[in-house]
């Protein structure tokens, strides 16, 4: 993978909070990880990550998410020469070259106009319309606020923990968030949630098909992310190798459920699967990125 260096970072589409003292104030974080340490609490992480954690919160509790962060130090850090060698330059990047492709591609493929959301770089803990959230959560999607918030240090876990050490794996995270985004644009992810409503024991299913979908949309868009460009049309990536994808893939396998589940020492039972199979999620993003058609990501189809 090649980024341009002349593309340039717009860093208005993310809002950087890392100063601004998070969800401070806002009370006890959602309980993911029930307090627990060590290996649980990784796994815990990883299952919000990726999957557009914002559903792994409680959309109900109004956490106000009200806050807006202060991008006047990384404004000036992105506007630098340099710029690309620093991690939040780089996804902010990132960030722009998933927006820019679907600008196009939702009208194209789905007759819908895309509407940007922002990303927020947090760290340890943070406020949003879905609930106070820590980093414990990993990277997740809120459809209460319309945010996609990260803390920039989950990719030290991602690589140390888990040995996803690519650097493609940092544009897959956020574009499979993205991902989420866009289904709550379209009313995927309300059409599951009332159909999980009406048939709770398909509950898990049907939360494993919207996850599948968003690994799909993650690679339609890195088959196309050379074609993307900055405000003035400078290219974003210069070149996307078969090793980055491999490193795609190799992430998706290693938080497949059945990994994580493995992972923590117990049985697999896909009974419990809500995200997909190490081999559904590489095929699922294998598929998006082999085809480029957004159409063919429906994994709510007869038969898929």
């Amino acid at each position: 993978m090649e980024l341009n260096e002349n593309a340039r970072v717009d860093t208005s589409q993310v809002d950087d909070r890392r100063g601004s003292g998070g969800g401070g104030g806002m009370g006890i974080p959602i309980p993911i990880g029930g307090g627990r340490g060590g290996i649980v609490g990784i796994i815990i992480a990883v299952l919000v990550a990726l999957v557009g954690g914002g559903f792994g919160l409680n959309a109900a509790t109004n956490g106000g998410g009200s806050e807006q962060g202060d991008n006047t130090s990384l404004e000036q850090k992105c506007s630098a020469q340099d710029a690309l060698k620093q991690l939040d330059c780089r996804n902010a990047l990132y960030v722009n070259s998933i927006q820019a492709y679907w600008r196009t591609a939702m009208p194209e493929a789905f007759g819908e106009q895309y509407r940007p959301s922002k990303t927020v770089f947090f760290s340890q803990n943070v406020s949003t319309a879905c609930g106070a959230a820590d980093s414990g959560v990993g990277p997740f999607y809120c459809p209460a606020d319309d945010l996609v918030y990260i803390d920039l240090s989950f990719y030290k876990l991602l690589a140390d923990q888990l040995g996803a050490e690519g650097e493609f794996a940092q544009p897959y995270v956020l574009a499979h968030e993205y991902g989420h985004h866009v289904q709550d644009l379209l009313g995927t992810e309300a059409q599951m949630r009332r159909q999980q409503q009406r048939d709770p024991q398909s509950a898990n299913a049907l939360s494993v098909k919207l996850e599948l979908q968003a690994d799909c949309y993650a690679g339609a868009w890195a088959k196309n992310a050379t074609g993307t460009a900055d405000d003035k049309g400078q290219k974003i990536f210069t070149s996307i190798t078969e090793q980055d994808i491999s490193q795609a893939i190799d992430t998706a396998e290693k938080i497949g459920d059945d990994a994580i589940q493995q992972r923590s020492g117990r049985p697999v039972n896909p009974d419990e699967f809500t995200h997909g199979s190490s081999e559904q999620r590489k095929q699922w993003f294998t598929k998006g990125f082999t085809t480029g058609d957004l159409k063919s990501c429906d994994t709510f189809g007869s038969g898929a």
